[in-house]
């Protein structure tokens, strides 16, 4: 009766070998179909080059030279096959290109350079290492200079239509100086000054004749291929439903002209909470507002259910 128990464990143990001798055999079975339907339908393409003339603003881009096309081919590249980065920005997109549009017009400026906002910092209100803040990516002296409030309780470079304003004057300043759209995006990238001395310093007038730093010699490329894409979408392979684009909520204005003990409290009044006044009013930054100088400040307050 005690060998009984050996004689079932010896018996247990070859039918554990026998089915995983099946299942190694089964798992290569299944490898090798993998890997040749791999072989047969996988497959990463390179891109054609536009057949069509590549323009930024209008103005030429010399792709028929092979150093640029190498440079433009890179960013394309690069943001079609990175498919869940892009992806987002083509959604995020849809959501805040109808504010910024406008107000491009408004003052001006070539609907390209809202694609200069997607590559800054991909529709979000980033802060760079530097210190460069919002959509924009603008630096509290710029904003300063260029009439946004920043302190401690509200940071204005996150305000999406007043730092888009400001951009369009930085740009209309920087187009005035050096001629053309496609310097004015070099200058928004490493600042005026630096531009003009490499500018000097290589006696170049055209940014497709400067060598610069990574960035900057990246910047136009990487507008450019965002605009492409983002223009193309199917031609590169992204397809989306309507469905899948972000949109806006509506949203009514509140004006503010007094102190706001707190922002909390001043959110339940309109039946939201401060995460959701937060959200539609990023460049509120502290849960008060002193405002001793009797400012008017417009709240966005969002309608509806679907925030």
């Amino acid at each position: 009766m005690r060998k009984l128990p050996y004689i079932f464990f010896v018996i247990g143990g070859l039918l554990i070998l026998v089915n995983l001798f099946s299942f190694s055999s089964e798992k290569l079975s299944d490898d090798d179909t993998f890997r040749k339907n791999f072989i047969n339908n996988y497959s990463i393409f390179a891109l054609p080059k536009p057949n069509t003339e590549l323009a930024f603003c209008g103005e030429i881009v010399p792709i028929d030279e092979a150093n640029i096309w190498e440079r433009f081919d890179k960013e394309l590249l690069k943001n079609t096959y990175w498919q869940s980065n892009t992806l987002l920005l083509i959604k995020r997109a849809n959501k805040y290109f109808p504010i910024i549009e406008p107000i491009l017009n408004q003052h001006n400026i070539p609907q390209d350079f809202k694609y200069l906002a997607l590559i800054e910092s991909g529709l979000e209100n980033v802060v760079s290492p530097a210190g460069a803040t919002g959509f924009w990516q603008i630096m509290k002296t710029t904003a300063k200079e260029y009439g946004l409030e920043v302190n401690n309780e509200v940071d204005e470079r996150y305000h999406l239509k007043k730092s888009t304003m400001v951009a369009c004057k930085y740009l209309l300043a920087a187009k005035e100086k050096f001629g053309t759209w496609t310097l004015a995006a070099a200058a928004y990238n490493m600042g005026q000054n630096g531009l003009q001395r490499k500018m000097k310093g290589q006696k170049a007038l055209s940014y497709y004749d400067l060598l610069l730093n990574d960035e900057t010699s990246r910047y136009v490329f990487r507008i450019l291929a965002l605009k492409e894409i983002v223009e193309n979408q199917k031609k590169y392979g992204f397809n989306l439903r309507e469905t899948d684009l972000y949109v806006q909520t509506p949203t009514y204005t509140i004006s503010i002209d007094s102190t706001i003990a707190n922002w909390t409290d001043f959110a339940h009044e309109y039946k939201i909470n401060y995460k959701l006044l937060k959200i539609y009013n990023p460049w509120l930054r502290k849960n008060y507002l002193k405002n001793t100088s009797r400012k008017i400040y417009e709240v966005e307050i969002p309608q509806g259910k679907n925030h």
